[in-house]
């Protein structure tokens, strides 16, 4: 045994819980010793909105101590929106808990639309907290079944730069699917990112990947190639992933009749009435 973890779960009135996980492991004489536990609280604060804390404890030379905390508060608006603040504590030098990260998410599903945007706010060395990601996703679906997704990330850091203090877009990712009356699906990805030896010059396309799913009469065959561009500018196969699913046949077995008892028309008679 390598290690064990045991988990207690209690609902509370009103849908509130509390989970407690223990992660042990033995020691030298095999047994079992806590390494981590984690407490997990969730409550409701009002009608559309829920609060999770957590709590993270690892073993120290005093034994198991609190190293990390979170606290989520998930709120929905509407029936199409959904918004979230995650702060992240840490000990600071004196035992303090101070702020180190905040992430704050946004889900909004419109139609067959669907849309999310998530900012990360951290501690800086100056100890100020500032934004330094954002990510935007983006997912639709036409009227012909088409789907096209494309998220893009926004960093301080841009490749080959030093930081300014603003968002920068380095990269994007697009994505679609097609699928036809007769089954065959094709899927494309593009990824655009910042070339680190010309960062002023934007996007520029980086690497491609085409997909295409063939079904048949005995299974379906898909095939993947990835494109990726050389330090010289030109488009060259990465890789090509070729499966293939073979399709088995139901067997359907059928019953055997049961042997049906001798003089079964008097199989309710006794003897000697059966003679």
């Amino acid at each position: 045994m390598l290690q064990v973890t045991e988990e207690e779960k209690r609902t509370l009135p009103g849908g509130d819980s509390n989970v407690i996980s223990i992660t042990s492991n033995p020691d030298v004489n095999g047994r079992l010793q806590p390494i981590q536990r984690d407490i997990v609280e969730t409550r409701r604060i009002g009608v559309d909105v829920e609060e999770t804390k957590t709590t993270v404890m690892l073993l120290t030379t005093n034994g198991l101590a609190p190293v990390l905390k979170t606290d989520e508060v998930r709120r929905r608006i509407g029936n199409d929106t959904v918004e979230s603040t995650k702060t992240t504590l840490l000990p600071d030098g004196d035992g303090r808990w101070q702020v180190n990260e905040v992430r704050k998410a946004t889900i909004r599903q419109e139609g067959t639309s669907h849309t999310s945007e998530e900012r990360v706010s951290r501690l800086d060395s100056e100890g100020k907290l500032g934004e330094v990601s954002r990510v935007v996703n983006k997912e639709s679906e036409s009227i012909s079944g088409e789907k096209r997704s494309t998220a893009e990330t926004y960093s301080i850091d841009v490749p080959g730069t030093t930081r300014d203090g603003s968002l920068h877009l380095i990269e994007r990712k697009t994505s679609t699917e097609r699928s036809s009356s007769t089954g065959e699906r094709a899927t494309e990805q593009k990824v655009e990112q910042i070339n680190p030896g010309d960062p002023d010059a934007g996007l520029g396309v980086s690497v491609m990947v085409d997909g295409r799913m063939v079904p048949g009469p005995s299974g379906e065959q898909s095939m993947v190639t990835i494109r990726a561009r050389d330090s010289n500018g030109r488009f060259g196969i990465v890789s090509v992933d070729t499966t293939k699913a073979d399709r088995i046949p139901t067997i359907q077995i059928q019953p055997t009749p049961s042997e049906q008892p001798k003089n079964s028309a008097n199989a309710s008679c006794l003897p000697p009435s059966c003679l």
